[in-house]
């Protein structure tokens, strides 16, 4: 994968983490649209692996297996009507990938090592030209720990647990209060993961979106952007 960027001086990164259902993806997206900038998805890489693992009848626990299989893989990233298109070995994945089994096995596939050194060496090139929107659970803190602005987006589990709910239109057919402790779950194996835990990086701000419409959070972010972006032209000055 590769981005042409021009005008690498008038670009900056921008990292978004927090924890599964916050709006990361909802939000990073709407933010990239705002200031003419790529989105990346990270969790949606992740999401490929674990999906394309669970068809080929891997156990998740056999990290060397994942590894083994994870490199193999060709995971692509592209615009498409509605947002980001995930492509895995060409054949688009996009719905497959957010279903319930992807969801409760993900956060194992991301705690296997080597699968995260395999992706997050193709995210960092994917950044490496300026002008990315970048979200997941280790941007600010590991992957792009040198963006220019860094934003930990979180909501409370009851809301993050409902917008999930409300995602699946309970075709799932699982309970709001069963969403909630998969959340809950979710988060501690994220936090408690050895590698790259889900954490608030260094110099990130805190949104916390509770109670507050996207489009507000989206603009928000978006002016942090601008003023970054602005102070690092001074800088350059």
């Amino acid at each position: 994968m590769s981005i042409h960027h021009d005008g690498m001086d008038e670009r900056i990164n921008i990292a978004i983490d927090g924890p599964a259902g916050a709006g990361k993806s909802t939000v990073a997206r709407s933010v990239a649209e705002a200031l003419g900038y790529i989105y990346i998805d990270t969790g949606a890489m992740y999401r490929a692996v674990t999906w394309s693992a669970r068809e080929a009848g891997l156990d998740v626990e056999d990290d060397k297996a994942i590894a083994d299989h994870a490199a193999k893989l060709d995971i692509a990233l592209a615009p498409g009507p509605n947002g980001q298109i995930v492509l895995l070995d060409g054949q688009d994945i996009t719905d497959k990938i957010r279903s319930r089994d992807v969801n409760l096995h993900v956060s194992r596939v991301a705690a296997n090592d080597a699968v995260r050194l395999l992706l997050v060496e193709m995210q960092r090139k994917l950044a490496s030209g300026k002008g990315v929107v970048m979200d997941g659970r280790d941007i600010g803190s590991h992957v792009l720990p040198g963006a220019e602005l860094k934003i930990y987006l979180t909501a409370s589990v009851q809301e993050r647990a409902l917008r999930r709910f409300r995602e699946s239109g309970n075709a799932s057919g699982v309970s709001l209060e069963v969403m909630e402790r998969e959340i809950e779950e979710r988060d501690r194996k994220d936090m408690e993961r050895a590698v790259s835990p889900l954490i608030q990086a260094e110099g990130a701000l805190l949104l916390d979106s509770t109670g507050i419409p996207a489009e507000e959070v989206v603009s928000q972010i978006a002016e942090l952007g601008r003023k970054k972006l602005a102070e690092a032209k001074q800088d350059v000055i």
